[in-house]
């Protein structure tokens, strides 16, 4: 029986600094298990979050069944490529048919590395699972987001981050996750500034970006192991982004101007959002201003925004 017609889920939003792709074994075969592959490299969690409703719309079983999955109140469907390859993927195990609507709404922009598509995909099969009763464990549905990921392209370790909490190091690619996690400061801000998105299946699919991306992020890796710091990581990503020429390959011309300007700044560090058009800075409060003065002068083309790292492992 059903004990309710909606749920609402709330997965935070997720910045990656850098990351290494795995998607061969270390003999250099092809991995074909979307269980296994996967990245390693370090994020953070951030306050804003991606909130999920799912809503029965109609339970007469004489009908067909049907899911309808909106992103920021527009209606995408099948093209809401993770989010419908969970729906199909439980479908078999829902006993009667039933229609279903799936609202996605997310506090910063999609497509603009903020790992809403890994907290869509959270959201989507933490919500169905409760509210269609099926019974998943904590671990089944994890999995069930990570390979809706990997397989879609749209990413290869944010559930695993956004599942691990706060500022984390993912030691092992794939699934299940293996992460360790970054103390950060009290007063620590996120101040964030996006120029539109990065489509990520299209660098996912791009072989000189890719050889490049698993080099440096292995760097970066093995850089912030030895010293788990929040400087050691800003410094890892910044690296990474010089290593991988990312923002010439990608022609991001105001993303480097943007991240160079608040590098002079005598604050933690800023980076560049993995993957998209965005720019990510870390400052004590006494800095937030200066920080926003060097985004202000990129208006009107940015979006600014303010958050905080998220340092509670998620319970959805």
């Amino acid at each position: 029986m059903l004990n309710t017609d909606r749920i609402t889920i709330f997965v935070p939003h997720r910045i990656s600094g850098f990351f290494e792709i795995v998607d061969k074994t270390e003999k250099g075969e092809k991995i074909t298990n979307p269980e296994k592959i996967g990245s390693r490299g370090a994020g953070f969690n951030l306050t804003a979050v991606g909130k999920t409703e799912i809503v029965i719309e109609n339970k007469n079983f004489d009908l067909e069944p049907d899911c309808k999955v909106y992103i920021n109140n527009d209606e995408l469907n099948q093209k809401a490529e993770t989010t419908y390859f969970i729906y199909n993927f439980i479908k078999k195990l829902i006993k009667d048919p039933i229609k279903l609507k799936i609202y996605h709404n997310f506090d910063l922009p999609v497509g603009c590395g903020y790992g809403a598509s890994g907290s869509g995909a959270l959201g989507a099969i933490f919500g169905l699972s409760s509210l269609l009763n099926l019974n998943l464990t904590c671990y089944e549905k994890g999995k069930i987001a990570h390979i809706s990921e990997v397989i879609n392209k749209t990413g290869l370790g944010t559930v695993c981050g956004q599942l691990a909490g706060g500022l984390c190091i993912l030691k092992e690619s794939g699934y299940p996750c293996v992460s360790e996690q970054i103390m950060v400061p009290e007063d620590l801000n996120v101040i964030c500034g996006t120029f539109g998105a990065i489509h990520t299946k299209s660098i996912l699919t791009s072989e000189e970006l890719i050889d490049k991306i698993k080099i440096a992020g292995r760097t970066a890796l093995r850089k912030v192991m030895a010293e788990k710091s929040i400087e050691s990581f800003v410094k890892a990503s910044i690296n990474f982004v010089k290593e991988t020429n990312i923002l010439k390959i990608l022609n991001l011309k105001k993303t480097q101007e943007l991240i160079e300007n608040l590098n002079r700044l005598n604050i933690i560090g800023a980076s560049m959002n993995q993957l998209g058009r965005s720019v990510f800075a870390f400052c004590k409060n006494k800095d937030v201003s200066k920080v926003l003065e060097v985004y202000n002068c990129f208006k009107p083309e940015i979006r600014i925004y303010k958050s905080n790292v998220n340092e509670i492992k998620p319970f959805f």
